[in-house]
This record gives C-alpha cells, structure tokens and sequence, in this order.
C-alpha cells in the first residue's frame, strides 16, 4: 500500500509541473495588443498564476488527500481480511471426516427407516453413540448409511458435522488400538517400567483421556488405574459403534438367549453326597473353618454352608494346595474373608451353631459338591453344582 501512495504522489506532483509549465507558456504567447502598463502586467501575471497554482495545487492536494485515504481503507481491508484468516481454526483430518457425519442425540437409540416418511418400515436403530454418514439432506430428514443399514433419520433427533464430532468426544470412548503383537503395558511412561500384561494385534486399549501423556506415550485405563503404552505401537480414535439392522439386532438377541440356555443347561441343582476319609481338627480348626463359612454363605441354606465347608476339605485333600487346614484358608488370593479380616472378626465374637456344624461335618468327609474345589456366584453363568446362591465347580 506505501508503494500505490508513492506511486499515486509522484504522479501528482507531475501532473502540477506539467500544467504550471502550460500556464507559464499560455502568458508568454499571448498577444500583445492592449498591453497594461509594466506594473499591472507583473500584477496580472502574478495573479494568474498565484491563482492558477493556488486553485490546481489545492485540487491536486484534495485528489492527493482522496487517495491516501482511500489506501488507508484498503489497507484496513487487508488487515481486517488477513485476521479473520488467521482466526479461522484448521481442522484435523480426523475432524474433517466428521463434515459428512451425524449422530443420534438420544438416549437410547432412534428408528432408521426405509423412506423419509414417519409411517415407513423401520430397518435399523442407530444407538446412542453410533455414527452414520450423510448421502443427502432432506427437509426433515437425513439419508445416511451406516454399517449395514441404508435408509432414513429424522435430523430434529440429530446432530451433524462438527457438532457431531463434539458430541461424539462425550458419549464415545478415546481408544488405542494395538497394531503389533505383544505390546507391553507398563506401569509408568518408562521403557524400563514393570510390565502388567502384553497386549495383542487389534486389541483397543480405553484411553485415560485425564491423564496427561509424556510425549511418546499414550495413558490407558486399566482395572481402575492407569498404565502406559508406547505411542508408537497404537493408533488413537474415537471408539464409535454403527447402526445395527433390525435382522441383526434379532440374531444377537436369539444368540445371547442360546448363550443363556447354554449356561443354564451347565449347571445343575443335583447335588451326589459323598464320604471321604475324615480330618483330624483341634477346636482351634473347628472354629476358624466354622468361621469361613459364615463369611461365606452365612445367610445361605444348610446345605449351601456344608458346600462351602467342603470345597476347603477338597482343597486340603487335593495335593494341590497347602496341606495344613490354616494355610489353606489363608492362602494368599483365595478367601477374601481370610486377607480382610473378616474371619479373625467373626471368630472373636463367635460363630453361629449352624456354621459350626456344617465345619464338623464336611471335616468327617462328608462332601455334596461332586469334589468341587472353587465355587462363585451362581449369576456368574459359571458351569458345575447350583447350592443356593452358588455354583461350585
């Protein structure tokens, strides 16, 4: 802009010598008739030009004003132009991808149908956190494909583009996905940090997105704390699920019902009663095995607490575990109640009549598992023996 100002001066200032030299040489050739005396000559002459340079320099000076102000403008123009460039943010390509994607801002899931029309066939469900694509923008609808599904959403139960990308970071997981076998999952951002587990090609790791990562690391969540991956070895995204079809969302309900069945058909509720040599105990055992199984199944039916008695019996007798009845008990990551405290607790304010002669009787062999040497929560689907609320396997 100071070159278009220098450029638009320097013209004008040719422009007021080009026109002063014409004036100069219009007075010099004019005629000579009616000559005023020398001095009103000189003054006429004067005048003429004081008046003529006065008038085109101030004409000039006004174009040169005009101009300059009108640089100023543009200049301004620029600036202005220049900063809003510069303001606009860049998206990432990631960020770019979601331009042409939509999400249903539900809380369950929203109908996918066959037409842009209330009252056609529904052939989908895009859930809470699903991600669809955009082929075209209806009035009132969207067409979107997404996983199997090809059809139609209402857009007032949707949100699109970068909105959707915002939307997306709040319901969705951030996940590493593992792209080499054997990935080391570390306790700290160090190479030379424990090692918890190995982490396989194509498992996704749930990125602790609170967590701050060292530059070449990635924060993951693991069993309620936090490990380390190298940044290297995973690729970080948003975990966003597709629609399902109708078909397909039958076939996952009638597989998690086999699936049921299955488990249900694992377990039984006959339980064969079995005799097994008996184990010699002090009153001190007596007390501490009564004291388990009130920790156990101390609101479990008779023969619910007799099992638990049982499976300590089984353990004692297996070669497998410790060989004295305390260690067993109290073999490190087995009974909880044993770590915790629970059992010292209960022997110190007693054991119920109950509890105390289940753990008589399973210490005289008596065994109604089937030799079982673990037991769970029947819930759990886990395969053996039903006994009240357990299954023992």
């Amino acid at each position: 802009m100071n070159l278009r100002k220098r450029v638009i001066e320097s013209t004008i200032i040719a422009v007021m010598l080009t026109v002063v030299t014409a004036v100069t040489a219009v007075m010099q050739t004019a005629p000579v008739e009616n000559v005023p005396e020398p001095q009103q000559e000189t003054k006429a002459v004067a005048d003429v030009q004081a008046d003529g340079s006065a008038g085109i320099i101030e004409e000039l000076a006004s174009l040169g004003d005009a101009a300059t102000e009108q640089a100023s403008i543009e200049r301004a123009d620029v600036v202005v132009v220049a900063e809003a460039q510069e303001e606009e943010p860049q998206l990432s390509e990631e960020q770019q991808a979601w331009n042409s994607k939509l999400m249903a801002d539900v809380d369950d899931f929203l109908y996918i149908r066959s037409s842009a029309d209330g009252e056609s066939e529904v052939i989908g469900k895009l859930y809470k956190g699903a991600a669809a694509d955009i082929v075209e923008t209806l009035d009132g609808w969207y067409h979107i494909t997404s996983g199997s599904v090809d059809g139609y959403v209402k857009s007032e139960y949707c949100v699109a583009g970068q909105e959707a990308y915002a939307y997306a970071q709040t319901v969705c997981d951030t996940v590493a996905t593992v792209t080499t076998g054997g990935l080391r999952v570390r306790s700290e951002a160090n190479p030379d940090a424990s090692v918890i587990k190995a982490a396989s090609e194509g498992d996704k790791l749930v990125v602790d997105t609170q967590t701050e990562s060292p530059e070449g690391w990635v924060a993951v969540s693991l069993k309620n704390s936090t490990a380390f991956v190298s940044a290297d070895y995973v690729t970080v995204s948003l975990n966003v699920a597709s629609a399902v079809s109708m078909e397909e969302e039958r076939a996952a309900l009638e597989e998690k019902a086999a699936e049921e069945a299955a488990k249900k058909a694992a377990q039984t509720t006959t339980t064969m009663v079995t005799q097994n040599a008996s184990v010699a105990a002090n009153c001190d055992e007596v007390t501490l095995l009564a004291a388990l199984i009130q920790c156990e199944a101390g609101s479990e039916c008779y023969e619910g607490q007799l099992a638990v008695g049982a499976v300590v019996m089984n353990r004692l007798r297996s070669g497998v575990y410790p060989s004295s009845l305390y260690d067993v008990i109290y073999q490190s990551g087995q009974f909880t109640p044993a770590g915790n405290g629970k059992v010292a607790s209960v022997i110190s304010s007693g054991v119920s009549g109950s509890c105390l002669q289940a753990a008589q009787e399973a210490l005289s062999g008596v065994d109604n598992t089937g030799g079982a040497l673990s037991f769970r929560r029947a819930s759990s689907g886990q395969a053996g023996v039903v006994i009240g609320n357990h299954v023992f396997f």
